[in-house]
């Protein structure tokens, strides 16, 4: 971690005109290691505020969890439910904008067809290669957007039924457990808030990390650059002399 400074790299009794390039790159790399330094301490901070995080919430959700009993592990498979439930309602989206998407693909690749035949027909085209060329694109167009609007509307059946079994399944547990689900609430209500706030500060240390790697780059490129240059004037002089 140690990202030195290296404004000195190039001294003015080294060179008798500094290169612009220099000057330039020097800028860049010590931009570069100023702000891996700032960004490496501010992931120190966040991965300590994580696990800090962690631990406190385990702990307070294990003694809530002990206050309220037995009620907690009796609720448990209906907000697995639900989590179950959100997942395939999620899934289920999806298939639909898939399906939406190939069929949009099949109608336009339709169309490309229906353009195509329609130039064969008129006076002149009948033998065309252009004309041929296109009608046999848009015909396989058409059988590979027909071949995704098959699958993905399978797709969406399945996800479909599957969010309907998982949302049949809420309702049934909601009904079976119902004291236990009222009784437990606190401690689910805090365990969701707890989640959130964790994968906010999940979110956080992965930005910085991306930002670490991302400046550690820039510092590298810079680094070539210089030695590069330093190179090629080293170069220049040898063959002056």
């Amino acid at each position: 971690r140690d990202h030195r400074n290296f404004s000195k790299m190039a001294s003015p009794q080294q060179e008798e005109e500094l290169d612009p390039r220099i000057q330039e790159e020097l800028e860049r790399l010590n931009r570069a290691a100023d702000e891996i330094n700032s960004l490496e301490l501010e992931l120190d901070d966040s991965r300590a505020s994580f696990r800090q995080l962690l631990t406190e919430s385990t702990q307070r959700l294990n003694m809530l969890a002990k206050k309220l009993g037995s009620c907690v592990d009796r609720a448990r498979p209906y907000y697995q439910a639900r989590r179950e439930a959100k997942e395939a309602q999620i899934e289920t989206q999806k298939a639909v904008h898939w399906f939406d998407r190939a069929t949009s693909m099949h109608n336009a690749a339709k169309e490309m067809v229906a353009v195509a035949e329609n130039g064969l027909l008129k006076e002149g085209h009948t033998f065309d290669t252009t004309w041929q060329e296109m009608l046999n694109h848009a015909t396989t167009k058409v059988n590979e957007a027909e071949k995704e609007r098959f699958v993905s509307e399978l797709a969406h059946q399945a996800t479909a039924r599957k969010f309907n079994e998982s949302e049949q399944r809420v309702k049934m547990l909601q009904k079976a457990l119902k004291r236990a689900i009222v009784k437990s609430r606190p401690y689910f209500e805090m365990k969701a808030k707890i989640q959130e706030d964790l994968d906010e500060r999940k979110q956080r240390v992965e930005r910085l990390e991306k930002g670490v790697v991302n400046s550690k780059s820039e510092y590298s490129v810079a680094l070539k650059n210089l030695e590069e240059i330093s190179e090629g004037i080293h170069r220049q002089r040898r063959e002056r002399r």
